[in-house]
């Protein structure tokens, strides 16, 4: 378990090996398998991600602000990707009906093959390059590790956005800039 650690100074060379080792393999799973989705399927990681939230989401619909804080960026950054997949077809907005003010996004059925189609690919790359080189009791602390940096950050996608911080917002999202 974590025991109380100096907090000023340096690092010690475990500290810096455990903190960077956590940043270079997240950065390097994820130009990986983004370099894979990109190259096969013209779809990066972050899109495939949003399409995959989407999915497997009520009514294939989430707010805005909830997809924005499950695919774990920032409400400008998602209206932007937003924008860039609804140009392609992929994802459309609904106005939420309690509240003029927010938005949905919404998966289209060319969203969903496009899904569909790169779904292979992704799952592949993640047994490779992840999967594969743990074990089941491995895979079982690092999942218990996660919970104990965040609480419910290896939970489903509905476990997070209950345990994630939520912004003040009416019943179906915010203001006119909405994410």
């Amino acid at each position: 378990m974590a025991t109380q650690r100096q907090t000023v100074g340096r690092l010690s060379a475990e500290e810096v090996a455990a903190w960077r080792g956590f940043l270079r393999v997240q950065s390097s799973l994820f130009r990986r398998l983004d370099a894979e989705l990109s190259a096969a399927h013209q779809l990066p990681l972050r899109s495939y991600e949003v399409l995959l939230l989407l999915a497997d989401a009520p009514d294939h619909r989430l707010r805005m602000t909830d997809l924005s804080r499950s695919a774990l960026l920032s409400p400008s950054g998602l209206t932007r990707l937003v924008d860039r997949l609804e140009r392609e077809g992929l994802v459309g907005r609904e106005r939420c009906a309690d509240d003029g003010r927010g938005y949905f996004a919404v998966l289209t059925g060319a969203g969903e093959r496009r899904l569909q189609e790169a779904r292979a690919t992704h799952l592949a790359g993640v047994r490779r390059l992840f999967l594969d080189r743990l074990g089941g009791d491995d895979l079982t602390r690092l999942a218990g590790y996660w919970e104990l940096l965040v609480p419910g950050a290896a939970g489903s996608d509905d476990e997070w956005r209950r345990a994630a911080p939520a912004p003040t917002a009416p019943a179906c999202g915010e203001s006119a800039g909405d994410a």
